[in-house]
């Protein structure tokens, strides 16, 4: 019996950002036997911010981190709990 995992699927729509002097990593991921995108942005202090909500594409998932971190700004978001 073979109990493979599934394969991530990384997307290259993944990048690094510059928001108020502060750098983050967005990063886009998904299991190769699921459709739906999560989303992960990881702060300077090395802090992850996995969200809840799954998104249909891999670009739709990169364009909320990016209004979100422009929207709020570094030390906003970081803030958040």
């Amino acid at each position: 019996m073979n109990l493979d995992e599934p394969k991530l699927i990384i997307s290259d729509k993944c990048k690094s950002v510059l928001v108020d002097g502060y750098r983050f990593e967005i990063e886009i991921y998904r299991l190769e036997n699921q459709d739906l995108w999560t989303l992960e942005v990881i702060d300077v202090e090395d802090a992850s911010y996995v969200w809840d909500d799954k998104f249909g594409s891999d670009q739709k998932a990169l364009n909320t981190a990016v209004d979100i971190l422009n929207n709020e700004g570094a030390l906003g978001f970081m803030g958040k709990e």
